[in-house]
């Protein structure tokens, strides 16, 4: 007896590859960070509300400790610069390290998931800071 194999039931990530469907990778990174973000930084932070935390709408590019009506730690109103894919990797790697003092002590270990995750914040943020 013959058994024949749906291979579309086993590699469907395969099948849109080969076929050039593939979803863009920045556009998934995006949809995935949004469960990430929510699941990893939402206990303390949110999009849209300072909460624990300040909010992240628009942190790709901003000044650190800048969000009104937010109050933070010395150390971080001390931080100069602005907010980039690269230095918010950095700052989730660990953020005492970045600035001691800060009130913040989550990190990601994962490279993945802080990818993941500054994709989404970076889609919540302007265009110009992009």
């Amino acid at each position: 007896m013959r058994r024949h194999i749906r291979w579309s039931g086993i590699f469907p990530g395969l099948l849109l590859v080969v076929a050039g469907g593939a979803v863009p990778a920045a556009a998934q990174s995006a949809a995935d960070g949004k469960a990430l973000y929510q699941g990893t930084c939402g206990g303390c932070h949110s999009v849209d509300a300072n909460r624990i935390g300040p909010l992240h709408r628009g942190v790709v590019g901003r000044k650190p400790g800048s969000v009104p009506g937010y109050a933070y730690s010395p150390a971080l109103k001390r931080l100069g610069g602005v907010w980039t894919a690269a230095r918010l990797n950095l700052w989730l790697q660990n953020p005492q390290k970045i600035a001691p003092g800060t009130r913040m002590y989550l990190t990601v270990p994962d490279a993945g998931q802080r990818a993941t995750i500054i994709a989404y914040l970076q889609s919540v943020s302007p265009m110009i800071h992009k």
